[in-house]
Formats: C-alpha cells, sequence, structure tokens
C-alpha cells in the first residue's frame, strides 16, 4: 500500500465494470474525477452473475480488513437476465435468487462498517438487433431482451428502496437519449464513452444529493498535497506561482 491512504472507492460487478476502466469507460472518469481525492478500485468480472459475486464476496470485501471501504458501487444484473438455456447452464439466474443475492451483497457491505457508502446501479438496457447479431455463431440460444432487462432494474430499485442503498436507475437514464442505441454501446451490450458519460452523471448526482457526512462529492473532498509550493508553476508577472493542484481544463466535460 502506498501512502497517504485515501478514501477507497471500489466498483464491484461484470464486464460493465470490467471495462469501465477502457479508454472513455465510466470508471476511468471516475479516476480521473477524484484523481488526488480518492483510490478507485477495480473489481470487475466479465460473464459474471449475483450467483458467482456471492461466491467471492468474503475474499473481495474481507470483515477482518484493516481498511473498509469509504464507498461501493455495485452492478450484477445483466448476466442474471439472461433468459434460461435448455441445457440448465449459463448466467441466468431467477428474478427472485436474483433479488435474494443482491440483498445478500447489500447486507454484507453494510455489516463491515458504519460509514461506508453503497451505490447499486441498476440493469441497462441493451441493443437487441446487435446483441443478436454479434453473438450469432459464438454462443448458444442467448436471450437478451429488454423486457427481462426492465423487470431486473425493476426489481434492482425496490430491493435498494427495501434495504436503504442509493440506486442508480441505468435502464431509464440510458433511454433517457434519443438515440441510446447507436450511441451509448460498442455491441448493443457493453457501455461506449456516451453511456460512460451518462454514467457518471447519475452517479455524481448521487455524490451531491446524499446528505453523506463527509460527502463523497469531489467538489467537497480535499485534494492531496494541495498546499502552495514555490516549485509550482510561474505566474505571467514572473513573480508568482500558480498552484495547479485543482485545474481540470484538460477535461472534456466540466462535471459538477
Amino acid at each position: 500500500m502506498v501512502g497517504p491512504v485515501r478514501p477507497q472507492f471500489v466498483l464491484f460487478g461484470s464486464s460493465i465494470v470490467q471495462l469501465s476502466f477502457c479508454t472513455g469507460g465510466w470508471g476511468a472518469i471516475l479516476s480521473d474525477i477524484y484523481a488526488r481525492k480518492a483510490d478507485i478500485f477495480l473489481r470487475g468480472y466479465y460473464g459474471w452473475n449475483s450467483r458467482r459475486a456471492l461466491q467471492v464476496l468474503d475474499e473481495v470485501f474481507p470483515k477482518e480488513a484493516a481498511v473498509q471501504p469509504s464507498l461501493v458501487i455495485v452492478y450484477f444484473g445483466g448476466n442474471d437476465s439472461m433468459g434460461p438455456h435448455s441445457s440448465g447452464l449459463g448466467p441466468h439466474v431467477p428474478l427472485p435468487e436474483y433479488v435474494e443475492n443482491m440483498k445478500k451483497i447489500a447486507m454484507h457491505l453494510k455489516s463491515l462498517s458504519d460509514t461506508m457508502r453503497i451505490i447499486f446501479l441498476s440493469c441497462p438496457p441493451v441493443d437487441e438487433v446487435r446483441v443478436g447479431r454479434g453473438t450469432s455463431g459464438i454462443l448458444s440460444e442467448l436471450v437478451r431482451t429488454n423486457e427481462l432487462c426492465r423487470k431486473y432494474s425493476e426489481a434492482c430499485i425496490d430491493l435498494c428502496r427495501e434495504v436503504d442503498v442509493k440506486v442508480v436507475d441505468l435502464f431509464t437514464a440510458l433511454q433517457n437519449r434519443e438515440d441510446w442505441m447507436t450511441a451509448c454501446f460498442t455491441d448493443g451490450i457493453h457501455l461506449a464513452a456516451e453511456g460512460s458519460k451518462i454514467v457518471v452523471a447519475e452517479i455524481l448526482k448521487v455524490f451531491k444529493e446524499a446528505e453523506w457526512k463527509p460527502s463523497l462529492h469531489w467538489k467537497s473532498m480535499p485534494t492531496e498535497f494541495s498546499e502552495d509550493s514555490p516549485y509550482d508553476l510561474v505566474a505571467a508577472d514572473g513573480k508568482t506561482t500558480l498552484n495547479p493542484s485543482d485545474w481540470i481544463i484538460h477535461r472534456e466535460i466540466q462535471w459538477d
């Protein structure tokens, strides 16, 4: 562990989490926004469902850890919501079991720390045409429909209300953009840069609106080693220096 110790944000989930550090991904954007404020840890697993998540939950989030995360963002549901395969194999998890699994994840995280904050991401929609075209000949009997995604998304949202966990309704948020099917996905399932921007905006909205103390919104968090220094860049007057600790001029979007 390198120091100093910053607040830890953990992203835990399936491929939408694993791929979030790709170029333009929502995890990469959050890492930029929270540079010098928090360390963001990626725990994403391509193809996983809530059953597999439960198998490793104690290993990813051990109760005996010396430091517990300040925030955990959880996403499972896209793979769970796939239609069942005739062989009985595959990632499909029946809706009642999915809800119970997500509840167990929430309860485990809540048990680790009174100050840990939790955000669930609900199941996003898919571009059904591209999904079918892109997996033909590779995967067997792949069933991904927006009707199934909607049911699992709504169930996740209802659960979060029940257990008092913040939730981002990705199913609705992505579809608020008129061209969501073409703009938001790389392959009809996984998020392109435009889809990731929506995820980040929704997460930041939770941070801004939540009455968490201390706040986890990036503008409210201290910047590491932000004191003025004679080694900073010299200003135009040639006599003073400019402290660049909080410069964000490089960002395509000036996030709120």
